[in-house]
């Protein structure tokens, strides 16, 4: 008798800027999922906030932007008067039937707010459902950039030097009190975002408030970073007690700084080399590093660790990403390919580790008897 497939519940769109790079990430993975072993059930969060269940012919395979006939909305947000169900049928006055979801699991690939922050992660641990990827705590404290830094410096591993700014701070920080403390170029972030989004390199007094004025669009506390001169590292993390560390790739630009258009647009701003072409002792130390910044975060599954290794060989973590791209242009996804895991290998492997997890934590009491 054949074995059943295990059903796959692939969240991805969501409420952030990154929208259209978790579509993109998602296609890969649903294109990496063995129709053989798994039956995919693609959910689209769309920029509304409404979750929508899609039929097997779904944008994933077309056009990003295109509304396929046969989509069931799930949930719409409480301004649309609530949680609704709402189908075909309801369009035609007819009442709406859902069927039951019945997910085995689910994998979320939503980048950036209200999907890497541990709310998605949140609201699947309270259904009961496994998920792939770090649990809510992990997705949440290596979201904010000062809480994963702040983390990170505690356990004694090394961080870039930053200073923390908030939306109702009455008096800034000078350029000229910036420029003592960091030196320039410094850059200015948002403390929760991702795919370089918000972020303003920062040499001259013109740059500095609206620096500040972008980076608050995206969020209400930012981060001033000392500019490293010297090269971007990346190194992926799979597993869970037991994290391993992938070989490493380095982001070569041609661009000012790896921005949004860098990673996933212009094709001619930065390049990939995987592995990267580092001393095999430099090397080690990273993915060393890499792998405890994963048990000190508590990031189980997957996480890219992202590094500075500055021109006199001077290691910085920069950040850690829980939900790391997979788009063609993604470096997670080609680091472990690079260390004999095939795509499909390791989307495979995620999801064991997701049923997993969640098999180990379901032992865990929740009464007193």
């Amino acid at each position: 008798m054949a074995k059943e497939k295990l059903h796959v519940g692939l969240i991805y769109g969501g409420l952030s800027p990154e929208h259209e790079v978790s579509i993109k990430s998602a296609r890969n993975v649903y294109e990496a999922l063995d129709p053989e072993r798994y039956r995919v059930t693609p959910i689209l969060i769309d920029r509304e906030g409404r979750w929508h269940v899609e039929g097997s012919q779904n944008h994933l395979l077309g056009d990003a932007d295109g509304a396929p006939p046969n989509r069931w909305t799930l949930f719409s947000p409480a301004d649309e008067k609530g949680v609704i169900l709402t189908g075909p049928e309801a369009e035609a006055g007819s009442p709406a039937v859902l069927e039951h979801v019945d997910l085995d699991i689910a994998f979320p690939m939503l980048h950036g707010q209200n999907g890497e922050d541990g709310r998605i992660q949140g609201f699947l641990h309270t259904l009961g459902i496994p998920y792939v990827g770090p649990d809510v705590l992990a997705s949440a404290a290596c979201m904010d950039k000062e809480v994963t830094k702040r983390l990170l410096r505690d356990a004694g591993l090394p961080i870039t030097p930053f200073r923390v700014l908030h939306r109702a701070d009455e008096h800034p920080p000078t350029l000229d009190e910036l420029v003592s403390e960091f030196g320039a170029p410094f850059f200015v972030k948002p403390a929760n975002s991702g795919s370089s989004v918000g972020i303003t390199k920062v040499e001259q007094e013109a740059d500095y408030a609206d620096a500040l004025t972008y980076a608050f669009d995206y969020d209400r506390k930012i981060l001033i970073e000392k500019g490293i001169s010297g090269r971007e590292i990346e190194c992926a993390v799979l597993g869970n007690e037991h994290p391993k560390a992938s070989v490493l790739g380095e982001i070569v630009l041609t661009a000012e700084f790896y921005t949004y258009d860098a990673k996933y647009i212009d094709a001619d701003a930065s390049r990939m080399e995987v592995p990267a072409d580092i001393p095999g002792d430099i090397s080690d130390r990273m993915r060393t590093m890499a792998e405890a910044a994963c048990r000190v975060l508590g990031c189980e599954g997957m996480a890219r660790v992202d590094f500075f290794l500055s021109n006199d060989l001077e290691v910085l973590i920069s950040e850690i990403n829980t939900i790391p791209g997979f788009t063609l242009r993604s470096m997670y996804p080609v680091m472990w390919e690079h260390t004999g895991l095939p795509i499909g290998a390791l989307v495979d492997r995620l999801i064991q580790l997701g049923l997993e997890r969640h098999a180990r934590d379901g032992k865990i009491k929740t009464t007193r008897y």
